[in-house]
């Protein structure tokens, strides 16, 4: 049933989309220990703004990832507002990244990517 899961996205950086990568774009990175919480965001124009400005600010680089999750598992959580209308998130506590990972349908894609003095949208 398609309304049974929902499009989300993920800004990343060089080092996080490796480990994607390496896990054949089938799961998130366990967090580190100064990442208590994973955050997913609900649409593409906030993920682009984090990955082509603080990712790129950070390492020379930012990718934005999509996924789909199943809704059975999303409805567990909140969905937080932090700044503007689209600025809105999960947030997933690192222990249940596990079972996030779990509800994935599908790969994780690369739907946009940033460098350093590019001319990127």
């Amino acid at each position: 049933m398609e309304d049974s899961k929902t499009k989300l996205y993920r800004p990343v950086g060089p080092q996080e989309l490796e480990l994607i990568r390496q896990a054949n774009f089938a799961a998130f990175p366990p967090r580190l220990p100064e990442q208590p919480i994973f955050y997913p965001v609900l649409n593409l124009e906030y993920a682009q703004q984090i990955a082509s400005t603080w990712n790129v600010r950070q390492s020379g680089y930012g990718a934005v990832t999509a996924f789909e999750v199943l809704n059975e598992f999303l409805a567990r959580y909140e969905v937080h507002v932090v700044g503007g209308a689209i600025h809105k998130e999960y947030w997933i506590p690192a222990e249940n990244l596990a079972d996030f990972n779990a509800n994935l349908v599908g790969k994780i894609e690369v739907v946009a990517e940033y460098k350093a003095n590019s001319e990127q949208p």
